[in-house]
């Protein structure tokens, strides 16, 4: 199958329609304020300004409408103007979808109309319709032979609709910049749509090498038997049944000059069965995506550091399989964690929050930062607290958890909270024979909130971290595809640490 190169750029090049389809898209408002002059160079000769004009009368967007103009290779697709407060002023997953469904499968041109402050979120929207995992194969003459790999070329073109200031240039660094943030969502997408087979940890680790060789950064790697040694014990509990061991892998980025230590730690579970307290049959498939977190905590740190970030910034990487084999752990063993603290396991199938409490206890603790995310496809409730599209975020700042928020809707990788009440919700994990346990009494009771406490007890409540938690279950797929979430909304988030000119726009539109 066909791999997707996407490029940007901030003007208009000139193409024909029948060699280069062409899709225009953006809020009805902003398409009916086009003249024909603006995009003749991509519909001539084809398309002439009455036909132009005419596909601009009855579009009528509800949320979403499209017209042809030109066969199927020249495309107007109009999104509504109206938005709600918890979602982004640019509409990316509407845009998403209208490029999805208008996508021509070869080279081809997306022209997206849209205000400055909305470039960001539409870029990303763009990049998330194109995917570059595929092992479909075709038949010949009766003969079935895998398709050989060709590169379909995207070019995403803006036209910027003047602010109150009358802002609409765009600089060939800020373009840049996008297309960097736009090849990390597809490479984040590209590891949580690979199945373990072909992702299983040692795989995953290559992936973190070759980022760590991209940008000149030996990883730290902690694997096996030596995670037991080194008190390891959620991540070594979690992974130790599988013929591949688990792992703590840690790329550091320490520039000149910072002041400032921050980390983000990722859930990265290549496969799911549940262990011992097994997922039945409907509930398994797709749990090759329980990595989600680390591949978006992979691809953000590619995008970020080269995006002349100021501060120091570890990415760790918390990796297992979930497998059964003699070596499972059962309920009711007693597992201590990096923290020193003991958790009797109740739920082999609440692994995630394991992982994690290793991985945030060694940020604090070996790489001393004190500003910590975590990030994890963590609990199916999620979905039902904030939905598909919103990612769920708890924190023990009420700054961060607004930035977060803000970062969503700037990004397009929308979040919304939940609550955070160490008082009332830790007791779920009470336990006579151990500090905690690993699943709650009372499933519910706010399930997604206390899957975080969990993870935040072993840092203590008590902490003068700012720690930050985003639960990504429901936005990391949009059915059985991953939608590479987490990249655009870390690059947002810490936008204001970098010296970057498209990402300290974005940073102005952050609280």
């Amino acid at each position: 199958m066909a791999s997707t190169t996407v490029k940007f750029s901030a003007s208009l090049s000139k193409t024909d329609p029948i060699s280069v389809p062409v899709l225009i898209v953006g809020q009805e408002k902003h398409l009916s304020s086009l003249s024909y002059s603006a995009v003749k160079c991509k519909l001539e000769p084809r398309v002439n300004e009455q036909t132009f004009k005419s596909a601009l009368s009855v579009l009528n967007p509800c949320p979403t409408d499209t017209c042809p103009l030109f066969l199927n290779t020249a495309t107007l697709a109009a999104i509504s103007n109206t938005h709600s407060r918890h979602n982004s002023s640019a509409q990316p997953h509407m845009l998403t979808k209208l490029i999805n469904l208008n996508s021509a499968g070869y080279n081809e041109c997306i022209v997206i109309v849209c205000e400055r402050k909305d470039m960001f979120a539409s870029g990303c929207a763009a990049a998330r319709a194109f995917y570059d995992y595929c092992r479909k194969t075709k038949i010949y003459v009766g003969k079935l032979k895998e398709q050989k790999k060709a590169t379909v070329t995207v070019t995403v073109e803006f036209i910027i609709i003047p602010d109150s200031n009358g802002d609409h240039k765009v600089e060939k660094e800020e373009i840049a910049t996008l297309e960097r943030i736009a090849n990390a969502i597809k490479m984040t997408a590209r590891i949580v749509d690979t199945p373990c087979n072909d992702m299983n940890v040692n795989h995953f680790l290559d992936e973190i090498r070759h980022v760590g060789s991209d940008l000149n950064i030996n990883p730290t790697i902690i694997s096996g038997e030596e995670l037991k040694k080194k008190g390891l014990g959620g991540i070594y509990g979690v992974g130790r049944a599988s013929s591949i061991g688990p792992a703590l892998a840690v790329l550091s980025y320490t520039p000149p000059g910072a002041t400032e230590t921050i980390a983000w730690v990722g859930k990265g579970i290549v496969y799911d069965t549940g262990g011992l307290s097994i997922k039945g049959k409907s509930a398994m498939p797709g749990m090759k995506r329980d990595c989600a977190g680390a591949a978006a905590i992979l691809g953000a740190f590619q995008a970020i550091v080269k995006s002349s970030f100021k501060q120091n910034l570890h990415a760790v990487f918390c990796l297992a399989e979930n497998s059964i084999g003699p070596d499972s752990t059962r309920p009711d063993d007693i597992h201590t964690l990096y923290s020193g603290r003991t958790v009797e396991i109740n739920n082999t199938d609440a692994e995630g929050r394991l992982v994690l409490s290793d991985g945030v206890v060694y940020a604090s603790r070996d790489l001393n930062a004190k500003v910590i995310l975590d990030m994890a496809t963590l609990t199916g409730a999620q979905a039902i607290s904030t939905g598909k599209y919103h990612a769920a975020v708890m924190s023990n700042s009420e700054q961060w958890e607004k930035n977060v928020v803000s970062a969503g809707l700037m990004s397009g990788d929308l979040t919304f909270p939940i609550v955070y009440c160490p008082e009332l919700h830790f007791c779920e994990f009470s336990s006579s024979v151990a500090d905690m346990k690993n699943s709650v009494a009372d499933r519910s009771n706010a399930t997604s909130s206390c899957a975080g406490l969990f993870i935040a007890a072993h840092l203590g409540f008590d902490t003068t971290n700012q720690w930050i938690h985003v639960d990504i279950a429901g936005p990391s797929h949009y059915g059985e595809r991953a939608t590479g979430y987490g990249v655009a909304l870390l690059t947002a988030l810490f936008a204001k640490y970098t010296n970057d000119l498209l990402l300290k726009n974005v940073s102005k539109h952050i609280e």
